[in-house]
């Protein structure tokens, strides 16, 4: 009894791990939603330098927070990690290849003798900002609508759908989670310009972009947490484990945990905060960043824990209900688990020094003189 208990913690305590981990990264987004914006915002070369440049001092905390989420998932969640890479492995291919290129273009796009030119890595650089975040926000999509496999008795998996995930971004629900996390990207790069840019004409052209953003964002938005609230959801009986659909499932989690409300309310204030703020101050307000950020790490942390909480089952089987995943049946052993419980003590000291690196980073705003500055390091 001792055992199953510890082993119910350990697994609700990973699930909390990888949604904090996943929280932060779609705040870290904004590097591949202002890549998007590169050509919209800057129209001159200089211009163009300025931004990519300033993306370019946070691309790698967003590719590693990528990598800690996926491999923390791994490590906690095995039969997670093997049913949908094993089978939606087209669409994990093409998230991964869209990172790869934007790894590329940001080491080769300044380099000497670059006979491909700036252009083709800067077209690179959008490809992974639209189908990064739109397909990461459809991969989370999943969690509530679920994907077509099923498991036999050794957990090995069958896809029943020949594009192998990509069949996932024509649930418009899903798709509708993919536009949020693309314009909600390309709000908080805005939002990132004005903090870290001193160029009045991006400063300019930054306020005017956040209101043609904000507009399909809060659309997209609403539309996916209306429908959310008020569909059905797949319940798991805590004693059988038996999978059943259950009317508004995911409503009944927020009112059965409040604490998420309050998390979810003051996130969403926090997101529009930033974004009005920025629009409709006089003055330049940079610390628009700061609200929505946090706001968009408290919202999606309460997704996540919605997904997983409260006998729900994560990664449903629209081929077999009871093929579900839930963080009982998906998790690694309770030894894997504690195990790896002393690691993730390290977590606020990773937290510590991202801060201190981000306070160096930023400590001046970028400037036109610093990216002529030939002796600087430019992308």
């Amino acid at each position: 009894m001792i055992n199953e208990i510890s082993l119910l913690f350990f697994q609700q305590y990973w699930w909390l791990i990888v949604s904090v981990l996943g929280a932060a990264l779609v705040f870290l987004l904004f590097v591949q939603g202002g890549q998007t914006l590169i050509y919209q915002i800057g129209k001159t070369e200089t211009e163009r330098n300025i931004i990519v440049n300033t993306l370019g001092r946070k691309w790698e905390f967003t590719f590693t927070t990528l990598v800690t989420f996926g491999g923390a998932f791994f490590a906690s969640f095995p039969l997670f990690y093997s049913s949908s890479f094993g089978g939606a492995y087209w669409l994990w291919i093409t998230i991964l290849l869209a990172f790869t290129i934007q790894a590329v273009s940001y080491e080769f796009r300044s380099k000497p003798n670059n006979v491909l030119g700036k252009k083709t890595f800067e077209i690179m650089l959008f490809i992974n900002g639209l189908f990064g975040t739109v397909l990461l926000g459809v991969v989370v999509g999943t969690l509530f609508n679920g994907v077509p496999f099923e498991l036999d008795s050794l957990n090995r998996v069958s896809w029943h759908g020949s594009a192998r995930g990509l069949e996932a971004i024509l649930n418009l629900h899903n798709l509708s989670l993919g536009l949020t996390v693309f314009f909600l990207a390309r709000i908080l790069a805005i939002l990132y310009f004005i903090n870290s840019i001193e160029q009045i004409d991006i400063l300019k052209r930054s306020k005017k972009h956040l209101i043609y953003n904000t507009i399909p964002f809060i659309v997209f938005f609403l539309s996916f947490v209306i429908y959310l609230l008020i569909k059905d959801g797949f319940a798991v009986d805590p004693t059988s484990g038996i999978v059943s659909m259950q009317s508004f499932k995911y409503l009944n989690n927020l009112l059965q945990m409040p604490v998420l409300i309050i998390i979810f309310v003051l996130g969403v204030v926090g997101v529009l905060y930033g974004i009005l703020n920025s629009i409709f101050s006089k003055k330049i307000y940079d610390k628009g960043i700061w609200f929505a950020g946090i706001g968009t790490f408290l919202v999606v942390l309460t997704l996540f824990l919605i997904a997983g909480y409260n006998n729900t089952a994560f990664y449903p089987s629209l081929h077999n209900i009871n093929d579900s995943l839930t963080i009982q049946n998906a998790s690694s052993s309770l030894y894997t688990l504690k195990t790896m419980s002393i690691v993730s003590l390290l977590v606020p000291f990773v937290i510590a020094y991202i801060v201190f690196a981000w306070r160096l980073i930023n400590k001046k705003k970028i400037t036109e003189d610093e990216i002529n500055d030939k002796n600087e390091h430019t992308y």
